[in-house]
């Protein structure tokens, strides 16, 4: 039981980690606004520490983001969010830039399941 533990929380740090990044903070900085040590937020990154409930709220408050998009993020509701998101990115685009946009967001797509693969 406590391998399967161990690979749900380094999953939920690891979309901790990517949402960081996207949002461009650094661990640093995530420490400050959730009001946790910096090693503390290494160690939930690499999936290294279980995190109190009081810990993740912190952190999702910090990222700005729901708790669900970090726990479950295939859940309906978080993918309306995703796809508002994207209509949100999109909505200021010419028709030329909406289609480079596709166009990169469907080759990255291909490459992120040719990855996955092996």
């Amino acid at each position: 039981m406590a391998g399967r533990d161990t690979a749900k929380s380094q999953i939920i740090g690891s979309r901790i980690k990517e949402t960081r990044i996207n949002k461009n903070m650094s661990q640093a900085d995530l420490a400050v606004k959730a009001s946790i040590s910096l090693p503390h937020i290494s160690d939930i990154e690499l999936g290294k520490s279980n995190m109190m409930i009081t810990t993740f709220i912190r952190i999702s408050e910090a990222l700005q983001v729901s708790t669900d998009s970090l726990l479950r993020p295939d859940v309906p509701g978080v993918k309306n969010l995703y796809e508002s998101e994207l209509s949100d990115i999109f909505s200021d685009c010419s028709p030329t830039q909406m289609d480079s946009l596709l166009k990169i967001v469907r080759e990255l797509k291909h490459t992120m399941f040719r990855k996955e693969e092996y």
